[in-house]
């Protein structure tokens, strides 16, 4: 395996056995094709199957980690996608079981898919200028992933209030919810998520792997088969997504509602 990731918006890097995968598509917000969801699972794949490499850090450029799918469905030229669809080519559960760590820097902007990386990684390191949300809601997608972890993360009640709000939330309290669990100053972001790494890496392999697998049995059953047939039949996703695109309200937000979009 290479160490390219078939996709225009990732970069890997190699620092020792620390593997870099760079989310770095600035033109676009670091907003993930297809492509990139999936080249994130050829970085996990990748550092679990080179021996010169053994822990992995998720982490974007600019003031943006991830900002989750773009939504105008856009790709770059080099995008080598495999033919899948569906969950085969969202990264997460990959991520959420790697052997070797995974560790998220998260410099700036995340939210949505770029949210989920996180949560699901071994450890997020988030600089203190970070911010969160879950805004799948907001665009009429039915988000299975977010309804099995976030709960286990924040209980019920605050789960509620992430995703059906679709509200913006920064580091401090991102950490005092545990949404993540380390904030640290944006300086410093590098530093600390290599010593995030090395700290795991001191584990034993095997031990930390059953431990993973106990604690993510505190995750509900992630119900795929009712996102995916809810994103090719509902009217709502394709409403949310033209309204994201066109800077106003989707048609089902009550007129004396809607957000004033001149300020967005």
């Amino acid at each position: 395996m290479t160490d390219d990731l078939g996709a225009a918006g990732l970069r890997f890097e190699r620092d020792g056995v620390i593997g870099w995968c760079v989310i770095d598509r600035p033109a676009a917000r670091n907003a993930l094709t297809p492509a990139m969801y999936f080249g994130i699972k050829r970085a996990v794949q990748l550092v679990n199957s080179d021996p010169e490499l053994a822990a992995l850090i998720i982490t974007g450029t600019g003031d943006v980690f991830a900002p989750g799918g773009d939504l105008g469905g856009r790709s770059e030229p080099g995008d080598d996608m495999p033919p899948l669809t569906g969950p085969e080519v969202l990264p997460f559960t990959t991520v959420r079981d790697s052997r070797a760590p995974v560790i998220s820097a998260v410099n700036g902007i995340c939210q949505a898919g770029g949210l989920l990386i996180a949560m699901m990684s071994d450890i997020a390191v988030a600089s203190e200028r970070a911010t969160f949300r879950v805004p799948e809601l907001l665009r009429g997608i039915v988000d299975a992933t977010y309804s099995a972890i976030l709960p286990a993360h924040v209980g019920v009640a605050v789960a509620r209030d992430l995703m059906l709000s679709g509200r913006r939330f920064d580091a401090a309290e991102a950490q005092r919810l545990g949404v993540i669990s380390r904030v640290v100053p944006h300086e410093k972001l590098r530093e600390e998520a290599v010593t995030a790494a090395k700290q795991v890496l001191q584990t034993g392999p095997q031990a930390r792997a059953h431990v993973k697998r106990m604690l993510h049995s505190h995750y509900g059953p992630i119900d795929y088969q009712t996102m995916f047939l809810s994103l090719e039949t509902s009217p709502e996703p394709r409403e949310g997504m033209r309204a994201f695109m066109e800077k106003r309200a989707p048609e089902w937000v009550p007129e004396e509602m809607a957000p004033d979009w001149s300020h967005k």
